[in-house]
């Protein structure tokens, strides 16, 4: 039984970090696609960036913990930071041309709306603040 554990742990950790490959190709698909969607229709403020907030009216983790978060940054960065909220119901279009699978969706946009950072689901506030301090 012992000489099945080390193949066992072998093929997790490639099934890992073959996961996790995926994962890093598919945001940067996600980067791609919305760095080749243009700016048409945001709110964007020049010389400010921006969190790009996608979500619904009936999603539990963006009321509860998403907005709450985005909330937190705002109120660290004041007029530093514009935070653009998106209902992805009343926009799909939107949404389908920045990539959005799913609700909560940030997007990290630096001052000339251009976008660094995409984060699926709900993300905390340090770690949106660590994002913000790279493209500021």
């Amino acid at each position: 039984m012992s000489n099945d554990i080390l193949p066992r742990l072998l093929w997790a950790v490639l099934i890992i970090a073959f996961g996790l490959g995926l994962y890093r190709l598919a945001t940067r698909a996600v980067l791609a696609r919305a760095r080749s969607a243009g700016r048409g229709g945001l709110p964007l403020q020049a010389g400010v960036p921006s969190i790009l907030y996608f979500t619904t009216p009936d999603c539990a983790p963006c009321r509860t913990v998403q907005r709450p978060a985005l909330q937190t940054v705002q109120q660290r960065l004041g007029e530093r930071l514009r935070v653009i909220e998106i209902n992805a119901y009343d926009q799909p279009d939107l949404a389908k041309q920045w990539g959005v699978l799913s609700v909560p969706t940030t997007f990290i946009l630096d001052a000339n709306g251009a976008p660094h950072h995409v984060n699926h689901g709900a993300t905390s506030a340090d770690q949106l603040m660590k994002q913000l301090n790279e493209v500021m």
